[in-house]
């Protein structure tokens, strides 16, 4: 009694859904999710938030070793696979954790 229903789950993410996918369109999309996200306060986007979060800064930090030839580029190429695994996890209405760094997202920024 009282727990959360499978129906209340499929809600929250059909609610959560478009916001969770914006999330992962720039930086830009980032900003924006946040700011639909925080009137509702719907926790399948904010999952996806925390993730793109940290892509995002990822992404900032490792723009100077993306510079480097082949390192750099392998480096790139992985960010860019986490990010589309990200992606369909989102369009897919799934909490998957991007692999590696996933767990660290929702760790670090547990509070947003």
């Amino acid at each position: 009694m009282g727990g959360v229903t499978l129906a209340d789950e499929s809600k929250e993410v059909e609610d959560g859904k478009m916001i969770a996918i914006v999330s992962y369109l720039t930086w830009i999309g980032l900003v924006i999710a946040f700011v639909m996200n925080n009137e509702k306060k719907n926790d399948f986007a904010k999952f996806h938030i925390r993730q793109s979060l940290l892509l995002v800064i990822i992404g900032f930090v490792g723009w100077v070793v993306f510079w480097i030839p082949i390192i750099g580029w392998l480096l790139g190429l992985g960010v860019f696979i986490i990010w589309i695994m990200a992606l369909i996890s989102a369009l897919n209405g799934q909490k998957k954790e991007m692999p590696i760094f996933g767990k660290w997202a929702q760790d670090w920024f547990k509070g947003i």
